[in-house]
């Protein structure tokens, strides 16, 4: 089992817009999802935790410099729909 920090989102609005765009996260997706993470050794790590999930969901891999979105939001603790509520909640409250 992979033992790696889940980093802060960069904010909800990216991603959100990044689990709706993307079916497959590369490096750079990561990157944009979290910001604060410099070093490819905590990229390669956030993404054999989600590589973990895939296997213990029998989720396909189409690419091995990918990991697929919604597995890996669900492996980094990151529930879409909470995200999405909070966005819809700014939104409403004009505060984006």
């Amino acid at each position: 089992m992979v033992n790696v920090r889940i980093p802060q989102i960069a904010d909800l609005k990216t991603a959100v817009n990044l689990y709706h765009s993307k079916p497959m996260l590369f490096n750079d997706d990561v990157k944009e999802l979290f910001p604060t993470v410099k070093g490819r050794a905590t990229i390669t790590k956030l993404k054999q935790k989600a590589r973990e999930y895939m296997v213990e969901h029998d989720i396909l891999s189409y690419n091995a410099q990918s990991v697929n979105t919604e597995a890996a939001y669900a492996a980094w603790g990151l529930d879409i729909n909470d995200l999405e509520n909070r966005l819809k909640k700014l939104e409403k409250l004009k505060l984006l």
